[in-house]
């Protein structure tokens, strides 16, 4: 229908649509406009005067009319007398290039249109032994054919596509192509493609280089906008890195397209072990679904997980049913400090609780009088030895911080200053306990502590004769899901094993919760009213910061009601502090991408160090030893990013399929800091197979934003038409007349028969 349209518009303006978008309205008439636009108004005037007179009988209205139909003829007549005309642009023959980019990878595999694949789609339009396409197009430009996938590489024709690039880097493709034709004169380029981008480089860079350049791109859209039926992985939600041991609670987003009512099996496996198994029914109207998945412990060092969903019938594409992510296991024993300013049960239960954790070092620093404290867990005597750090680099050296109750005023501003630190830069994880002197109780509104940390609270110190608020606590919709708040082997069962657990109190007010903060636990008061919160967390800079206001969650191991042999206490506590150092960066981070590259791949890595008080570093030396499946190990140095702080990158051409094994070592003078080994994971399989379906609306913003046109399997005959106005290479400007448009004849005889019909009609001939 579209194509119909176009051909009937471009019948009635005399040319393509592209014409009028390219070029420029010029009149043609020069000085003559002066004399031609007072002639026609005057002829008109004198037979819009002599048609008055004879038809002095009609009424006014008749005259109204019959008179704006004259002054519009006469308005065309002027038109076509002055002459207007289109000035465009157009190449050259034969002077200039034409890049064709023809996508390569394996998406273009897939069956989806008139029982054919997408390559046999783009064979058939640009191969030489069918259609007319290339032949128009070699008649004007000299071609150059190109593939792309994770690369892009000259061809010297269709016959060499093969459609087994396991990832499209679209936004590279058109960088490179750019370099490989400086010097040479080009008219713009053509991308068949469906539209596939996940080469992890932004396509905003590229479309800005090409618009500069004045260079239009022609997409040409090949496969279904949109699949009928087709499940897929669309994203896994868990965290980088965890502590051995730790259970795994997290999200898949799974795409299920005409799969309404139907049960989906979801597989999760740790290499060749499966480690977990969801079923979920499709709800109705529903294209995307949430399923929470829980992971046992799995073994130390750099975890591949493949999350699966087995295919359902009549699916359109079944190789997006599988989806990787990484988890690296941490095997070490991390610091947390604790800081307790008052002689309370929560500190030795706290403590006792993280004792039985062989991977946690719960440091404990109690403040036993004015300037005096007990030391626990330390590595030697130095450690806290003056009490509460005091610079940053002391502090640091912890992955987590717990603040008992304790006044604000017992910190220097630098010291509060620091704790925020130690979350926003750092990226350690802050954990604030309720009490007498916590929170608005303690001082801290107005603080860097309470910008940290993810409620608001009241300036207000609590009475000591004021009696506790009693809450019954229960988690909330969010704290369900969490690890951290799992308190059954079983899901099913844990909102019954809070249910069961004694009340606690709480003596702070603490109000509502900041924007991006999530509650996890809330309380709902004996005596009744509304719920409150009681465990909170957010994001805060680099680290994450929450906020639990109870006082005496210790009563959950010694309360009446709670058998000797239950571990509820220590398993929350465990949990939750295990869940803080999630993530938690050190001095040097390494990230890999992609995570799991094809053979024949480009691998980035990226490394970030700071020195002990981490701050960023740019004067190390870095290097990285990447060993192959076969055991060979390459060196590879890593180079510091100009304009970032302690940003340094290399890469490695990913080798054949199997495990590579990448180490990292940095060097400061005689500081040494290394990363533990990552695994990166060769596949010859591709990504393209996520969101297999044709992306309209990526090659529409390509080709809008560089000047050319978007074209489907039907619609692109016409771009031998369209691509020869451009602006880019060698070109001509030319002068299109429209005054002999055949719309302009129509409209004229429309104006002129219109007014005979209503003479006619009104008896006025």
């Amino acid at each position: 229908m579209t194509s119909l349209v176009e051909r009937v518009l471009e019948f009635l303006l005399k040319y393509p649509l592209r014409v009028f978008e390219q070029g420029t309205l010029v009149w043609q008439s020069g000085g003559a406009a002066g004399l031609i636009i007072p002639a026609v108004a005057l002829v008109g005037l004198v037979a819009i005067a002599g048609y008055r007179r004879s038809a002095a009988q009609a009424r006014l209205g008749d005259r109204i009319v019959l008179a704006t139909l004259r002054i519009l003829a006469f308005a065309v007549l002027a038109f076509c007398l002055l002459r207007p005309g289109l000035l465009v642009s157009m190449s050259v023959p034969q002077r200039n290039a034409l890049g064709i980019l023809l996508d390569d990878s394996r998406s273009t595999l897939i069956q989806d249109a008139d029982s054919v694949t997408r390559l046999d789609q783009i064979r058939r339009l640009f191969g030489d032994s069918t259609g007319d396409l290339v032949s128009r197009l070699s008649e004007r430009f000299a071609l150059r054919f190109y593939r792309f996938a994770e690369g892009l590489e000259r061809i010297g024709g269709i016959a060499e596509l093969s459609g087994r690039g396991g990832r499209t880097d679209l936004s590279s493709a058109l960088a490179e192509v750019r370099r490989d034709f400086a010097g040479t004169p080009l008219a713009g380029l053509v991308v068949a493609t469906d539209g596939a981008d996940n080469g992890g480089h932004p396509i905003s860079d590229a479309l800005l280089s090409l618009r500069a350049a004045k260079v239009p791109v022609f997409t040409v859209g090949i496969g279904r906008e949109r699949f009928e039926r087709d499940v897929s992985v669309d994203r896994i939600e868990l965290p980088r890195s965890t502590l051995r041991g730790a259970v795994l609670l997290g999200n898949v987003a799974i795409r299920a397209r005409g799969a309404a009512g139907q049960e989906l099996a979801v597989t999760i496996e740790d290499g060749d072990r499966i480690v977990a198994t969801r079923s979920v029914t499709v709800p109705r109207g529903v294209e995307v679904i949430t399923v929470p998945i829980r992971i046992p412990p799995l073994e130390p060092g750099s975890r591949q997980l493949e999350v699966s969903v087995r295919p359902v019938a009549g699916e359109a594409v079944s190789q997006n049913n599988v989806l990787a992510a990484q988890v690296r296991v941490r095997d070490r024993r991390e610091k947390v400090l604790y800081l307790e300013g008052t002689l309370r049960p929560e500190f030795a239960f706290l403590r006792r609780a993280a004792a039985t954790d062989s991977n946690l070092q719960l440091v404990g620093l109690q403040r036993t009088s004015t300037g005096k404290f007990l030391r626990l867990g330390v590595d030697d005597s130095v450690e806290l030895v003056r009490g509460f750090p005091t610079t940053r680099s002391e502090l640091f050296q912890y992955r987590g911080l717990v603040l008992g109750t304790i006044e604000a005023s017992f910190f220097t501003a630098d010291q509060l200053r620091m704790i925020a630190e130690f979350v926003g830069e750092r990226s350690g994880g802050l954990l604030a306990l309720g009490g007498r002197s916590s929170f608005g109780e303690g001082d801290y509104e107005g603080t860097a502590v309470a910008d940290a940390l993810p409620v608001r609270f009241q300036n207000r110190r609590a009475d000591s004769a004021e009696a506790p608020i009693e809450l019954r606590i229960r988690p909330t919709p969010a704290g369900l899901t969490n690890a951290a708040l799992m308190l059954t082997a079983r899901e099913e069962d844990n909102p019954a094993r809070w249910d069961s657990l004694p009340p606690l109190t709480s003596v702070n007010r603490l109000g509502t919760l900041k924007p991006g903060a999530t509650a996890l636990l809330e309380g709902i008061p004996s005596g009744g009213g509304n719920s409150l919160p009681v465990l909170a967390f957010h994001r805060y800079g680099r680290g994450r910061a929450l906020a639990f206001g109870v006082q005496d969650s210790w009563l959950w191991q010694m309360h009446a009601a709670i058998p000797v042999e239950d571990l509820t206490h220590e398993t929350l506590w465990r949990q939750l502090i295990r869940w803080l150092l999630e993530d938690v960066s050190d001095r040097l981070d390494l990230t890999i991408s992609p995570e799991r590259p094809v053979p024949g791949e480009r691998v980035t890595l990226r490394a970030e160090l700071a020195d002990s008080g981490f701050g960023r570093v740019n004067d190390a030396s870095l290097v990285a030893w990447v060993t192959g499946p076969d055991g060979v190990v390459d060196s590879l140095p890593l180079e510091w990013s100009l304009g970032q702080d302690g940003v340094y990158t290399g890469s490695f051409v990913a080798g054949s399929e199997g495990r590579h094994r990448v180490e990292l070592e940095a060097r400061r003078g005689s500081d040494t800091v290394r990363v533990e080994p990552e695994v990166v994971e060769v596949a010859d399989r591709g990504t393209d197979f996520l969101n297999a379906e044709m992306r309209a609306p990526l090659l529409k913003r390509i080709a809008e934003e560089t000047g050319g046109r978007f074209y489907t399997a039907a619609t692109v005959s016409s771009l031998p038409e369209d691509v020869v106005y451009t602006e880019s290479g060698v070109t001509v400007r030319e002068t299109r007349d429209l005054w002999d448009m055949p719309v302009v004849f129509f409209v004229l005889m429309l104006l002129l028969g219109t007014e005979w019909v209503y003479r006619r009609r009104r008896g006025l001939l």
